[in-house]
C-alpha cells in the first residue's frame, strides 16, 4: 500500500521541486534524478505485487475525498475562468455542469455507499504502471535536451522549460492514479487531470494556433468527462456503487448498458476515436516530449485501458457492436489519411489514431483472443510510437526539418538516429515485431467471433499501413552512399532514452511470449473464469524470432552502419548515365541533374480534407445508433 502511495505522490514532489527551480542545471539535474527515481519506484511496486496482486482501500478514505474535491472545484473554477475570458464558452458550459453535478453526488448521494477496494493492482494494471513509469520517466530525460534546442531555435516563443517539465511529471502522477484506481470518482479525479494537462501542454507556445488547439482538445476532452460524471451518478444511484470491478461483474442488461455506453463515449473521446480525433491532430503544435508521451504513449492509452477493462460488458452487446464498429471505421479512415501525410509527426498522429482504434475493436469484441491482441497492441504501439516520436524530433534538430522527403540524407547525418527510427518503422508494421503479431491474433479473433466486416477493414487499413510505413524507410535507405552532408551529434539527454527506447523495442519483440505467459494469460484466465489459451504456438515464435534474427543483420547488408566500412560504393540506376557521385546524373542533351527520389502521397484521393467529413459522419451515425438501440432496450 504505502509503495503504491509513493508511486503516486513522487511525481507530484518532482512536478513542485522542478517548477520552484530556475536554475537551468539544478533544474535538469533535479529532472533526472526525479525520472530514475520514478522508474525505480515503478519496477519495485511491480515487483511487489506482480504475482499476487492488492486491493485495498486508503485509510481516512473520507479526507481523500474531501482533498479531491477540493482540487476538483479548483480545477472547474480555473477552466471556467479562462473559458470565458478567451471566449470558449463551451469549455466553461462543459465544466460548471460536470463538477458540481459530481460533488452534487459526492455530498448528496454518496453517504450510503460503501468502495471496499478503492486500488486495485492487477497484471493489466502492471503493464500500464511499466509503460507509465519506464517510457514516461525516458521521455522526460529527452525533455531536458529537446527543449534547450527548442527555445534555440524558436527565440520568439516564451522560455517556461520548467513549467513544461513540471507537467511531465504531474501528468505521470495522474496516470499512474488513473490506472490504479478501481473507485470511479478517484478515477474521474485523474482523467481530468491528464485533461488539464493536455491543454496546458498544447498551449505552451501561446501562439494563435496552439491556443485555438488546445481549447479544442479541452472542449472534447471535457464532453467525454461529461460523459463519465453522468455515468458515475447513474451507477451510484441505480447500482449503489462506485467500485469499476463490481461494474464489471454485472450482467449486460439494458440499465447496465447506459453507464458503460456513456463510459465508453468518454473513452472514445480520451483515445481520440472518430468523431472526436481532431483534437489529437491538433495535439502535435505542441513540443514533442508532450506528443511522445500525451497523445500516443500514455494519455490516449487511458481510454483504451478503460475499454479493455469494459470489455465482459461490451462483446456480443449492442454497445459493444456500436463501439468495434467506430473503431473499425477509424481504423480504416486514418490509415488511408496517414498515406497523404509528408510531415512525419501527421503521419504519427494519424498512424497512432489508426492503431487505437484496432486496439478499440479488439477489446470491445471482448474474446480471449481480441484482449490478448489488445493488450500486446497496447505494449508494442506505446514503446515502437514513443520511440518514433522522440526520433522524429531529434532529427528535426539534425536536419532542421521533420518532412519526410528531407530525410534521405539522415544516414550520413547521423548513423545512429537513422537505426533507431528505422527499427520504430519496423517495430509499426514488419514481421515479427510485435504489431504485426498482435494484428495477427486479432486477425484470427476477428474471424473466430464472425466479425466479418472488421476481418475485411482490417486487411484494407493493415495494407495502407505497410503502403504509408515503406515509403517512409524507402526514403531513409534512398540515399545509403552519399557522404556529402554535416555530421551531428547526439546530446546525451536525447541520445540516451533514444537508445533505451530502441532496446525496449526489440526486446519487446522477443520477450511477448512471457509477457504472454505470466501476465496476459493469468489475467484473461480470471478475468473470464477459465483457462485462457495462447494464440500463438511454440513453432510460430519459432519462426517469428529466425525472421527478427534476419531482419536484425539485413541492413548491414547495405547501410554503412560502423565507422571505417570500406566497402565498395556500387553506383545506383538512374534515368541517365551515373556521374559516379551517386547524386548526379548526365542526362539528355549532355546536362548534368540531380536525382531526386519522391514518395507519392495521392493527397486527391486521401486527402484528409476528402476523408475527415465522411469518417465522422459516419461515426455519428453509429453512436446515434447505439443510442437508438439503448432506449429500445429499455422500453423493451
Amino acid at each position: 500500500m504505502y509503495a503504491i502511495s509513493v508511486l503516486i505522490l513522487f511525481p507530484i514532489i518532482a512536478a513542485l521541486l522542478v517548477l520552484i527551480v530556475r536554475k537551468d542545471q539544478i533544474r535538469d539535474m533535479i529532472v533526472r534524478i526525479s525520472a530514475v527515481i520514478t522508474a525505480v519506484i515503478t519496477l519495485t511496486v511491480v515487483f511487489l505485487y506482480f504475482q499476487k496482486g492488492i486491493s485495498f482501500n486508503f485509510p481516512h478514505e473520507e479526507i481523500i475525498d474531501y482533498i479531491i474535491a477540493a482540487l476538483e472545484g479548483s480545477m472547474a473554477l480555473f477552466i471556467i475562468i479562462i473559458g470565458i475570458k478567451n471566449k470558449k464558452y463551451i469549455v466553461s458550459a462543459f465544466s460548471a455542469i460536470q463538477t458540481p453535478l459530481v460533488l452534487w453526488f459526492e455530498f448528496s448521494q454518496k453517504h450510503d455507499i460503501v468502495v471496499k477496494n478503492g486500488i486495485v493492482f492487477d497484471k493489466l494494471t502492471a503493464i500500464m504502471v511499466l509503460i507509465i513509469g519506464i517510457v514516461g520517466s525516458l521521455i522526460c530525460i529527452y525533455a531536458i535536451g529537446y527543449m534547450k534546442w527548442y527555445h534555440y531555435h524558436h527565440e520568439n516563443y516564451p522560455v517556461r522549460k520548467n513549467f513544461f517539465l513540471s507537467l511531465l511529471f504531474l501528468f505521470l502522477s495522474a496516470m499512474f492514479g488513473l490506472v490504479l484506481s478501481n473507485n470511479l470518482t478517484w478515477m474521474y479525479f485523474f482523467w481530468e487531470i491528464t485533461t488539464l494537462c493536455s491543454f496546458l501542454l498544447i498551449g505552451y507556445t501561446k501562439t494563435k494556433d496552439a491556443k485555438k488547439n488546445s481549447f479544442h482538445a479541452l472542449a472534447i476532452n471535457l464532453g467525454g468527462g461529461l460523459a463519465f460524471a453522468l455515468a458515475i451518478v447513474f451507477i451510484g444511484i441505480n447500482f449503489k456503487t462506485l467500485e469499476l470491478s463490481v461494474l464489471i461483474d454485472m450482467k449486460p442488461e439494458a440499465m447496465v448498458l447506459i453507464p458503460v455506453f456513456l463510459l465508453s463515449i468518454a473513452a472514445l473521446t480520451k483515445s481520440a476515436q472518430l468523431p472526436f480525433s481532431s483534437w489529437l491532430l491538433g495535439a502535435m503544435v505542441a513540443p514533442t516530449p508532450s506528443s511522445a508521451l500525451l497523445h500516443s504513449a500514455t494519455m490516449v492509452k487511458a481510454g483504451v485501458y478503460l475499454i479493455i477493462r469494459l470489455a465482459p460488458l461490451l462483446g456480443t452487446s449492442s454497445v459493444g457492436r456500436i463501439v468495434t464498429l467506430v473503431g473499425g471505421v477509424t481504423f480504416l479512415a486514418c490509415s488511408l489519411m496517414a498515406i497523404a501525410q509528408s510531415d512525419a509527426k501527421k503521419i504519427l498522429a494519424y498512424s497512432t489514431l489508426a492503431n487505437l482504434g484496432l486496439i478499440v475493436i479488439c477489446s470491445s469484441i471482448g474474446t480471449q483472443e481480441s484482449l490478448w491482441a489488445a493488450i500486446l497492441l497496447v505494449i508494442f504501439h506505446s514503446v515502437s510510437k514513443s520511440l518514433l516520436f522522440i526520433c522524429v524530433g531529434s532529427i528535426e534538430h539534425q536536419i532542421g526539418s521533420r518532412n519526410v522527403e528531407d530525410m534521405d540524407i539522415l544516414l550520413d547525418v547521423s548513423r545512429k538516429l537513422s537505426l533507431y527510427i528505422m527499427i520504430g518503422i519496423a517495430g509499426m508494421f514488419l514481421a515479427p515485431f510485435g504489431m504485426l503479431v498482435s494484428k495477427w491474433v486479432a486477425m484470427k479473433a476477428f474471424i473466430d467471433s464472425d466479425n466479418i466486416l472488421i476481418v475485411i477493414i482490417l486487411a484494407y487499413g493493415s495494407a495502407a499501413t505497410l503502403f504509408y510505413w515503406s515509403k517512409w524507410m524507402g526514403k531513409l535507405v534512398s540515399n545509403a552512399n552519399v557522404k556529402n552532408h554535416v555530421k551531428q551529434t547526439f546530446r546525451k539527454d536525447e541520445e540516451i532514452p533514444i537508445t533505451i527506447h530502441a532496446i525496449l523495442v526489440v526486446i519487446s519483440c522477443f520477450g511477448f511470449p512471457l509477457i504472454s505467459k505470466y501476465a496476459l494469460i493469468p489475467y484473461l484466465t480470471h478475468l473470464f473464469h477459465t483457462d485462457a489459451m495462447v494464440p500463438i504456438s511454440t513453432s510460430d515464435v519459432k519462426i517469428m524470432l529466425y525472421m527478427l534474427s534476419a531482419l536484425l543483420i539485413l541492413p548491414i547488408s547495405f547501410i554503412p552502419i560502423y565507422k571505417g566500412d570500406k566497402r565498395r560504393k556500387v553506383p545506383m540506376y538512374m534515368a541517365g548515365q551515373n556521374a559516379g557521385d551517386n547524386e548526379n546524373f548526365h542526362a539528355s542533351m549532355g546536362v548534368t541533374r540531380k536525382v531526386e527520389l519522391r514518395n507519392w502521397y495521392m493527397e486527391s484521393y486521401f486527402g484528409a480534407k476528402r476523408l475527415t467529413l465522411w469518417s465522422n459522419l459516419i461515426s455519428i451515425g453509429l453512436l446515434c445508433a447505439g443510442i437508438i438501440l439503448l432506449i429500445g432496450g429499455l422500453a423493451a
